[in-house]
């Protein structure tokens, strides 16, 4: 069942003008009627017709609000009084615009029954009764199917705007679900770049700090490391926003390059490629790899520092890389959701962005072990 299209009262200007307008031409047309009747009709009815068509144009002020029972009131008034017929067609049809088809079908009907009782009463003349009765069915069907119509055109109109809001509202939701992901991804990237390069900066600014006695020639060569690693830090950063400002220009991924840097800052890494060059690798999968032995090493040096380290890598096309980072258990990262999980959240977020996954994150018989698959297509 369709629902009843209830406007309340009238707010805008334009529906003001048409309330207005509608009681003038109801009131003009109940004064011509009157206005032929004068000089034939007895004053008893030119006094109920000039009364009923009075009240049927000033219940039109209410149309809008309560259609159904001012088009009745109007009826009723229309078959002693011929003034308030134009005042009961035109709250016909309002009750047409504005409520079902059934309760418009069924005003439509009394307002052909009146007509056709004060044809009946009062025979306009210059026809016989069986035209004017046919003229009131087909006035009486054409205001109550001219108001469906616009009813049905209206409920389209409210649809599509409907739609259209609907449309807007899940185009902001897609806009903020893009936006968080871009968050996400921004604060990922900022976690691999800085926390290797500030954990490398904090390991030779410790040393420095608790070797005073070094020679001069040590602290030149410490601190000449952690110039490097700040610039490189730098760098990275520089290469970050300039992914955000749509300007791709990310060094090629180089895992020698950043095995050796760890060594070179005192850790003791043992580095098996499996004949694996990242370089080779597709694009994302290259990043990612890189990425997750960074962070991996990034770990092994935050909480087992001074231990060995083992890097394995091992896979090919169609069958996948595998990246495994193994080292001893001093303090082992405990998971997601606290301060030391970040990384291991990260490294699973961007496995499972370039479509592979942590197979492994944990510790075991005293050794933490890292294991994560990547895709490899031919």
């Amino acid at each position: 069942m369709v629902a009843d299209v209830r406007p309340g009262p009238a707010r805008s200007r334009w529906d003001r003008a048409t309330r207005m307008g509608t009681f003038a031409c109801a009131a003009a047309a109940a004064a011509v009627a009157v206005a032929g009747d004068l000089g034939t009709a007895p004053a008893w009815y030119l006094v109920a017709d000039v009364a009923g068509g009075a009240a049927a144009s000033l219940a039109l002020l209410w149309s809008r609000r309560w259609p159904v029972a001012t088009a009745l009131a109007a009826v009723a008034l229309s078959v002693p009084a011929a003034s308030a017929s134009v005042a009961a067609g035109i709250a016909t049809l309002m009750t047409a615009l504005y409520r079902r088809p059934v309760v418009a079908l069924g005003v439509g009907a009394a307002y052909v029954a009146a007509t056709l009782a004060r044809f009946r009463l009062r025979p306009p003349g210059l026809a016989p009764y069986p035209v004017w009765a046919l003229v009131a069915v087909l006035f009486g069907v054409a205001l109550t199917g001219w108001g469906m119509l616009l009813r049905a055109r209206r409920r389209v109109v409210l649809s599509l705007v409907e739609e259209a809001h609907r449309a807007e509202e899940e185009q902001r939701r897609r806009a903020e679900r893009a936006r968080h992901t871009e968050r996400l991804a921004i604060a990922r990237e900022m976690h691999d770049v800085l926390a290797h390069r500030l954990s490398l900066l904090a390991l030779h600014a410790g040393a420095l700090e608790f070797n005073a006695r070094a020679d001069p020639a040590e602290v030149v060569e410490a601190a000449t490391v952690v110039r490097s690693n700040a610039h490189q830090a730098l760098q990275e950063l520089r290469q970050v926003i300039s992914v955000l400002r749509e300007a791709p220009v990310l060094a090629e991924p180089d895992l020698p390059a950043l095995v050796d840097e760890v060594r070179r800052a005192g850790m003791t890494v043992e580095m098996d490629d499996g004949g694996v060059r990242v370089p080779d690798l597709p694009g994302a999968t290259a990043r990612a790899a890189y990425r997750i032995v960074q962070e991996g090493l990034t770990n092994a040096r935050k909480h087992a520092p001074a231990r060995p380290v083992t890097l394995r890598l091992d896979g090919g096309p169609d069958r996948g890389l595998t990246i495994e980072v193994r080292n001893p258990v001093v303090d082992a990262p405990r998971g997601e959701g606290r301060g030391e999980g970040a990384g291991l959240a990260g490294m699973r977020e961007r496995a499972e962005l370039a479509g592979g996954r942590v197979e492994r994150a944990g510790a075991e018989d005293g050794e933490f072990r890292l294991a994560v698959w990547l895709p490899w297509p031919a």
